[in-house]
């Protein structure tokens, strides 16, 4: 088909007419607002739910991840000389930082309150390095764990399950899985900061002193293992995988994709099928579209006969009404996404006003991987949908277009 036959300076012209005309019956007017309103509200709530989606996904990498291990390597007995294993570990490229760590897992005993508790004996010198822990604590909290053998800090969710505060002391008890009939370690410390990242690491994370919690430890004087930050995130089971493999028999590792990796398929899922959801939202409004330019096409056969007597082609015809089902998705798309665009740059401030406002919270960290409602808007996810509405409407208004070419001058204007 000759593209300069089916859209020129007239074709555009009765097109953008017809589009902003309201001379339409009030059914035909009626539609047409339903199926640009669908078109707004479509395109509006799928560009807002891939910015929150996208936002979880970067809280997941960004916040999470930053606290919480992206890889590790362990030994069945404990690491004795963890320098030198660090300095063999950072000999992989694809390892941007190394640090010691001490894992313990135990339970938190306060008053008649108890908390399950991951705890990990850190040094504060090399955490620093690798991980964002000083972004979620108050200044000089690092500082006083590495010179208080009998300080922790304790996880917003511990200290409200524990009814605890900053200067209250609890009871670490820590059970010997060597021997089921040892009597638990029990250690009394002192809270010196509350851990608050809005996330559900918040429900379970404490911190040591690296060398206090290694005497409390299985194999005391030892660390559990070595902390990794990499380079590329999907790279982490091939970094633990090759350096395992080159490390003696009693090395294993771990990485954040069996522990936190379902999190992140969820994510990923949720995303594809709300905006498949969404999607269809969008060709519910252009079958919508359909819908209104078949009636304009039937309120309109005699002035389509009177362009045809005039000597407008059948193809100058389909353009015509090619361009003003194009007006309406342009129109509807446009306002969509200029409200989508908006809504994701106040959508967590809205949300957390609303929470204020109603005295709830909808996100609990302890069900959902963090306690808020996080936005990032990527620019491409709103090309990407503008696009496929475009394109939706577009093909939406072939069929009509073709049955306005179809209409015979003669039988149009017989009873007129």
């Amino acid at each position: 088909m000759n593209v300069k036959a089916v859209f020129n300076r007239f074709t555009f012209l009765v097109g953008a007419r017809y589009g902003i005309s309201r001379k339409h019956s009030q059914l035909v007017s009626f539609i047409s607002r339903l199926s640009t309103a669908g078109l707004v509200i479509g395109v509006a709530l799928l560009i807002v739910v891939m910015s929150v989606m996208n936002g979880f996904d970067r809280e997941l990498r960004e916040r999470i991840l930053g606290i919480l291990p992206q890889a590790m390597i362990y030994h069945r007995e404990g690491i004795a000389d963890y320098v030198s294993l660090i300095d063999q570990l950072k000999q992989d490229k694809r390892i941007l930082a190394a640090a010691p760590f001490v894992q313990i897992q135990g339970l938190f005993n306060h008053q008649k309150h108890v908390a399950p508790a991951n705890l990990f004996g850190v040094d504060p010198a090399q955490e620093v390095k690798l991980s964002s822990l000083e972004q979620y604590l108050p200044a000089g909290a690092l500082v006083l764990l590495s010179q208080n053998s009998q300080a922790v800090i304790v996880g917003q969710g511990i200290a409200d399950k524990l009814h605890v505060n900053v200067g209250d002391k609890i009871t670490l008890i820590i059970p010997r899985s060597a021997d089921a009939n040892a009597t638990p370690g029990i250690l009394m410390l002192d809270v010196i900061a509350i851990l608050k990242s809005n996330t559900n690491v918040d429900q379970t994370l404490a911190l040591m002193n690296l060398n206090a919690a290694s005497q409390a430890s299985e194999f005391p004087g030892k660390v559990s293992g070595i902390r990794l930050q990499v380079d590329d995130l999907f790279e982490a089971p091939s970094i633990v995988m090759n350096a395992v493999n080159q490390l003696p028999v009693g090395y294993f590792g771990s990485h954040w994709m069996r522990t936190h990796g379902t999190i992140y398929e969820a994510i990923q899922m949720s995303k594809s099928l709300v905006s498949l959801l969404l999607f269809l939202i969008i060709g519910i409004a252009a079958f919508n579209l359909i819908s209104t330019l078949i009636m304009v096409v039937v309120d309109k056969q005699g002035d389509i006969a009177i362009l045809r007597t005039l000597g407008a082609s059948s193809k100058e015809i389909i353009g015509i009404f090619m361009i003003q089902g194009g007006l309406i998705g342009l129109i509807g798309t446009s306002i969509g996404a200029i409200l989508g665009v908006l809504l994701s740059w106040v959508v967590t401030d809205l949300i957390a006003g609303l929470e204020r406002l109603l005295g709830i919270q909808f996100l609990h960290s302890d069900v959902y991987p963090i306690s808020y409602l996080p936005s990032n808007l990527y620019w491409s996810d709103v090309v990407q949908v503008s696009a496929t509405s475009l394109f939706i409407c577009f093909f939406a208004a072939l069929y009509p277009a073709w049955r306005a070419s179809r209409v015979q001058p003669a039988d149009a204007l017989r009873y007129e």
